[in-house]
C-alpha cells in the first residue's frame, strides 16, 4: 500500500511540474490556435445555425462526421474546453512561483561581493574611490544599493534591471487575463442578429424570439437581457461614382427604462445602450409587393433581399401562402399558393439582359420577378429560409413556374394566367445589426495594455550587478551581466570614470570576457 502512495505521488508531482512549465505552456497556446482553426473557417451553429444546416446538406458524406466531433461548436467543444483549461492551470502554475521568487528578489537586499571580482565578466582595478561618491553614482544611475563594511575594508553591492522580470511576469499575466476575459465573457455574454426595416410595423424589443440568430453564455437566460426596443426611421447612404459606399447612417428610436430618444447609427460607431451595443452591419433593400388573387382579395408583402454584390444587386422572394381562398366555402387551394423568386436592380444597366444592377442607389430602379404556384411548403412544418423557395417542393413538382417572368418600374404591375395581378409598389430599406453584450471585454482591454506595457519592459530591461570593493591599499571592481546585454562593457566602464577620483588615479584597463576594453582619462571624457 504504501509502495503504491509513493508512486502515485511521484507521478503525480512530475506530471505537475511537467505541467507548470514555460514549455508546456507555449505548446498549449499553440494547440489552442489551432484548434480555433475551426471556428473561423466552418459555420458555427450558436452563431449561424442557418449555415450550418447548409453545409450539412451540400456535405453529406463527411458534415455529420465533423458534426459528431464538435467541428460546428468549436468553442463549446469538450476537447477545446480541455486545452483552455489546460493552459490556464498550466499558466497558473507556472506564474505562482515564479511571481514569489521574483517578490523575494525585489525585497532582498543585493548579495555579497565575491572574493575574486577580477574573475567576473568585467572587471578592473582602481584608486580608492570615495564610497560616498560610489553611493551617489550608483543611486544616480537608479542601482539598487547596500553598503557594507568590515573593519578598514567597504564593499558596495549594487544591482538594477528587476524591469525584465517584471515585464515577463506582467506579460503572462496579462496573457492569463487574457483568458479569464474570453472565459467571462463567454459565460455571461451574449449576442443577436437582426434585420431591421425601417418603419413603425418592423420595429422590435429585445427578445431572443425577435432575433434571426442569436447566441446566449451559459449563466446567460432569456430573462437576464435588458429591456428596450429599437425602431429604424430613415436610412441614408452616399456613395463615390465607382459605387464603392462612403457613409451609412441609420435614424434610429430607442426605448428604453420609459424613456425615448432618437440616435445615429454609423459603421464602426455602435449605439451603446445599458446592458447591449449595437453595431450596423449592413444594407439593403425590401421590395414591397401588392397581391391580388383570383377572387380579388389583395395581399401586401414587404420582402427583404439580399445583396450579392456590391452594386446592391439583391435576390430573394415574396411568398403568399393565404392566398386564393374561395369567398363562398372558406377553403384555401394549398396547391394554389404563390410565390415569386426576384431580382432586385437599384440601377438597371443599359443592358438589362445582364442580370446586374449598375449603381447600388435607387436611380432607375427594376424588380424582376417569376411567379411560382403550387405547395410552398410551409405547412410540412420544416424549417425554411426566408430568402429562397423550397427547391424540394420545386424538385418534387409541386411548385410550378406560374407564367412567364415580369420585370417592373415602382408602381408597375403585370397580370398573371389565373386573372391574379402583382404590383410593384416601391422599396422599404434595411439594416443587418448586431446586439451584443460582452462583460469580458474591459478585461481584455486592460489585459491588452498590460500585455504590450509588459512586453516592452520585457524587451528593454537589462538586469546586472556591480560590486566595489574598496581597502586602504586601492579598490577593485566587478559587473556580471544576468542577461544578455551586449553593450554592459561600455555601461560598467561608464560607471568606472564616474567613480574614480581624477587626474592619475583613473584606471587604465577594464576587462570584460575575453576582450580588453580600455579606458580613457577622465580630462579626455569631459
Amino acid at each position: 500500500m504504501r509502495w503504491a502512495y509513493h508512486t502515485i505521488v511521484s507521478v503525480g508531482r512530475r506530471a505537475w511540474r511537467q505541467l507548470t512549465s514555460m514549455r508546456t505552456a507555449l505548446v498549449l497556446l499553440f494547440l489552442l490556435a489551432v484548434a480555433a482553426i475551426p471556428g473561423s473557417v466552418l459555420p458555427q451553429r450558436n452563431v449561424s445555425p442557418e449555415q450550418v444546416r447548409q453545409y450539412l446538406a451540400k456535405n453529406q458524406e463527411w458534415g455529420p462526421t465533423l458534426d459528431r466531433f464538435f467541428f460546428f461548436d468549436v468553442y463549446g467543444s469538450p476537447w477545446f474546453s480541455a486545452i483552455y483549461l489546460l493552459l490556464f492551470v498550466s499558466l497558473v502554475g507556472c506564474l505562482v512561483p515564479r511571481f514569489r521568487v521574483h517578490a523575494t528578489a525585489l525585497l532582498r537586499k543585493p548579495p555579497n561581493a565575491p572574493q575574486r571580482l577580477d574573475r567576473l565578466p568585467a572587471h578592473a582595478v582602481l584608486s580608492s574611490p570615495d564610497p560616498e561618491v560610489v553611493r551617489r553614482v550608483l543611486r544616480k544611475r537608479r542601482f539598487r544599493t547596500v553598503v557594507r563594511q568590515d573593519g578598514d575594508t567597504v564593499e558596495i553591492s549594487a544591482e538594477k534591471g528587476y524591469l525584465k522580470e517584471t515585464g515577463n511576469l506582467v506579460f503572462h499575466f496579462a496573457l492569463l487575463s487574457l483568458l479569464i476575459g474570453v472565459a467571462y465573457g463567454s459565460l455571461f455574454g451574449w449576442h443577436g442578429n437582426r434585420l431591421l426595416v425601417a418603419g413603425k410595423d418592423f420595429a422590435f424589443c429585445n427578445t431572443l424570439l425577435n432575433y434571426d440568430e442569436h447566441a446566449l453564455g451559459s449563466q446567460v437566460g432569456e430573462n437576464d437581457l435588458p429591456r428596450f426596443c429599437l425602431q429604424m426611421n430613415k436610412f441614408t447612404a452616399t456613395y463615390l461614382d465607382n459605387g464603392q459606399p462612403v457613409t451609412y447612417k441609420a435614424d434610429i428610436t430607442v426605448k428604453q427604462h420609459g424613456r425615448t430618444s432618437d440616435h445615429v447609427l454609423q459603421v464602426n460607431d455602435p449605439l451603446r445602450l445599458d446592458g447591449a451595443n449595437v453595431s450596423l452591419l449592413g444594407h439593403g433593400y425590401a421590395p414591397i409587393l401588392l397581391y391580388t388573387d383570383k377572387y380579388g382579395k389583395t395581399h401586401r408583402s414587404v420582402a427583404p433581399f439580399l445583396p450579392k454584390d456590391g452594386m446592391q444587386t439583391s435576390d430573394g422572394v415574396a411568398t403568399f401562402p393565404d392566398v386564393n381562398i374561395n369567398p363562398e366555402t372558406g377553403k384555401r387551394d394549398e396547391k394554389a399558393q404563390v410565390g415569386f423568386l426576384g431580382i432586385y436592380l437599384p440601377t438597371v444597366p443599359s443592358d438589362p439582359s445582364l442580370n446586374s444592377s449598375a449603381f447600388p442607389a435607387e436611380n432607375d430602379p427594376r424588380l424582376m420577378l417569376q411567379p411560382y404556384q403550387g405547395v410552398l411548403g410551409f405547412d410540412a412544418g420544416a424549417p425554411l429560409s426566408v430568402y429562397t423557395l423550397d427547391q424540394r417542393q420545386i424538385d418534387a413538382g409541386r411548385l410550378k413556374a406560374f407564367g412567364a417572368p415580369v420585370m417592373l418600374k415602382p408602381g408597375g404591375s403585370a397580370t398573371l394566367p389565373d386573372g391574379s395581378k402583382i404590383e410593384f409598389l416601391g422599396t422599404e430599406q434595411w439594416i443587418s445589426i448586431s446586439v451584443r453584450h460582452d462583460p469580458g471585454q474591459p478585461i481584455m482591454l486592460w489585459g491588452s495594455i498590460a500585455l504590450l506595457a509588459g512586453l516592452l519592459g520585457s524587451l528593454g530591461g537589462k538586469r546586472r550587478r556591480v560590486f566595489f570593493r574598496i581597502t586602504p591599499n586601492g579598490a577593485a571592481a566587478g559587473g556580471l551581466p544576468r542577461s544578455d546585454y551586449p553593450g554592459f562593457a561600455e555601461e560598467f566602464a561608464a560607471l568606472v570614470r564616474d567613480v574614480s577620483p581624477p587626474a592619475t588615479d583613473v584606471p587604465e584597463q577594464v576587462a570584460q570576457t575575453d576582450q580588453v576594453v580600455s579606458v580613457p582619462d577622465r580630462e579626455e571624457v569631459v
